[in-house]
């Protein structure tokens, strides 16, 4: 073996090192790595930065934009409040939540999906009375499955055709990884419906006390026609927020105090919150209610320029002891005030009538500038705005859903790649409106895309050097083992290092050992190229090991333990269904 392959062995265990033992970020290792062969001479700079052109790559970057705008318009939120329903069980719960969960991750990228359906799965859990621990993980492991059943469900099916696409030329379809994927999803989905409920723990979900936080009133106006006419309360899903409650309902002057879950709500209700600031910003995400100020239709700020912010009235301010109708404060600022909190405490009577006092608290709706325009000015003590409280516009949901299913189309009947109906839909999303071209640019992971380009450096040099060779003889030894029983060992080894340094990364370090192998065989790459992508997907017993994992960590106060309880049976169950059906889908 000469320098360079050692050199390279070296840097690669340095990095999976590093990885493993450090909290030092993965882009920041990786482009390390990249550096080090660079400068060193082991690859020309056309090979180390191979990755930042490669198709996969590119193609993860514009499915960002794509899931972006499903998110900016609540088309995901939609479809979840449409397929999730009101089951009787627990058991009936995790099915009607992974079934929408699977299938919709085979078609955007399943960070996304699990993104926009945690805080509907918690508002789900709370009013099903079902602890939101028993619904997180298998949510988190299904949108795993789920992504692997298309080509784009997870961005690691991308990175691998696109090595396969540079180095051996062949493409795959949108569809031919569902020969097992989709068998995957059915034994993994059933495995979590029968024994997740026993294995997971009953911890609830985390729910701030009210009386520990700043308390504001909210009110909103149910919006006729909407999908809300005719429902009941619980049905509606407005009786267990997670940052708020319902106290009254005025009914065309008529005071309903005593709000029950199966009251019927009807047109033009104003329902009454009161909550933590989030609760408004919960509010706006229900699709079927409006701000019942009017104020806030009148504010000259287009919807997805808007955000909620908190500000603290200083001594200074212009209106101190005016009440909020007489001090004209939306034209002074810009900006609709929602709520006022006192002290702590939300200040009863009409909001109009409230009058202005050092140290009130108010929440606005106002543009994105308004916090930096007003950060430093004497008339606010504080200015904070919300994080992700833009308000999604659900007339455009049918718009983005419809580019989805032209780009899943165009690139399933051949018109079109992967890559250019990524580019069409990215596209249609900004010249529809969907999403605005500055929150395109924002919705772009850049960190996710250097770890993934900076790791092809790596797995450039192993084949370059002959290392790949080399640790792939290591593997075989001198024996004469049969194909099948090399594929489960790549697989292994890549379901090993998925939950050790991420999924992306170790998919793109074994491509090139796995590509060795199958050629000292002597047998079909395909097989062995399939089974790299599967098991770097399949990371279901760290939380570190899958984005995913990690998004349900907090929200469902789960230990390490928890996952290696669930998905370690999980993952030997994944494992042995793959390792069957991969050579007899992609023969050797």
């Amino acid at each position: 073996m000469e320098w360079q392959a050692v050199f390279t062995l070296i840097t690669l265990a340095g990095v999976l090192a590093t990885l493993t033992l450090t909290r030092i970020s993965a882009d920041l290792v990786l482009m390390a790595a990249l550096a080090l062969l660079l400068i060193s001479g082991v690859l020309e700079p056309i090979g180390a930065l191979v990755g930042f052109g490669n198709p996969g790559v590119i193609t993860i970057a514009t499915l960002y934009v794509v899931a972006a705008g499903l998110k900016e318009t609540g088309a995901v939120q939609w479809i979840a409040r449409l397929l999730l329903g009101h089951p009787k069980s627990q058991r009936g719960a995790q099915l009607r939540m992974i079934a929408p969960t699977g299938v919709l991750s085979g078609f955007m990228n399943n960070t996304a999906v699990v993104a926009m359906f945690i805080p509907a799965i918690q508002d789900w859990a709370q009013r099903l009375g079902i602890p939101a621990s028993k619904l997180l993980l298998p949510l988190s492991y299904a949108a795993i499955l789920g992504g692997t059943c298309t080509l784009i469900g997870t961005s690691t099916n991308l990175v691998v055709d696109g090595l396969l696409q540079s180095q051996v030329g062949i493409q795959l379809g949108l569809f031919e990884l569902a020969w097992v994927g989709v068998p995957l999803l059915v034994v993994g989905g059933g495995f979590l419906v029968l024994f997740a409920g026993r294995l997971l723990p009953d911890r609830g979900g985390v729910t701030e006390e009210l009386a520990e936080v700043r308390q504001y009133g909210v009110e909103v106006e149910v919006v006729s026609p909407g999908p809300l006419v005719g429902r009941t309360i619980a049905e509606a899903g407005l009786r267990a927020l997670n940052h708020g409650y319902l106290t009254e309902i005025d009914r065309g002057g008529r005071l309903i105090t005593a709000v029950e879950p199966d009251r019927t709500l009807q047109p033009g209700d104003k329902l009454y919150f009161v909550g933590a600031p989030e609760c408004a910003s919960e509010l706006r995400r229900i699709h079927g209610l409006k701000p019942a100020s009017g104020n806030v239709h009148k504010l000259d700020v287009a919807n997805h320029q808007r955000c909620l912010v908190e500000v603290v009235l200083g001594p200074e301010f212009p209106a101190i002891g005016m009440t909020i109708r007489d001090s004209r404060f939306r034209t002074r600022f810009s900006a609709v005030i929602l709520s006022l909190s006192r002290e702590g405490r939300r200040v009863p009577g009409k909001l109009g009538d409230i009058t202005f006092k050092i140290g009130d608290t108010l929440l606005l709706e106002a543009s994105h500038q308004f916090a930096e325009q007003y950060r430093f000015r004497r008339d606010f003590l504080l200015v904070s705005a919300l994080n992700d409280s833009t308000p999604p516009d659900f007339r455009k949901a049918p718009r983005a859903l419809v580019i989805l299913l032209l780009m899943v189309v165009a690139s399933a009947s051949g018109l079109f790649s992967i890559m250019e109906a990524a580019f069409l839909a990215a596209g249609g999303m900004i010249v529809s409106r969907c999403i605005t071209a500055s929150r395109a640019r924002r919705s772009v992971d850049l960190p996710v895309l250097v770890v993934i380009a900076a790791s092809f450096a790596l797995g450039n040099a192993m084949t370059e050097t002959g290392a790949a060779q080399w640790v792939a003889g290591g593997l075989l030894g001198s024996g004469e083992w049969p194909p099948w029983v090399m594929l489960a060992l790549v697989y292994l080894l890549t379901a090993v290092f998925t939950e050790v340094i991420t999924n992306n990364a170790a998919a793109v370090l074994m491509f090139p050992i796995a590509m060795a192998v199958s050629e000292q065989l002597g047998v079909n790459f395909l097989p062995f190229a399939v089974a790299v992508m599967f098991a770097a997907s399949a990371s279901f017993i760290t939380p570190l090991g899958y984005q995913t994992n990690l998004m349900v960590f907090g929200p469902g106060r789960y230990r390490f333990s928890d996952y290696a309880r669930v998905g370690l049976p999980l993952s030997c169950l994944v494992a042995s269904v793959a390792i069957l059906l991969i050579p007899n889908v992609w023969r050797f």
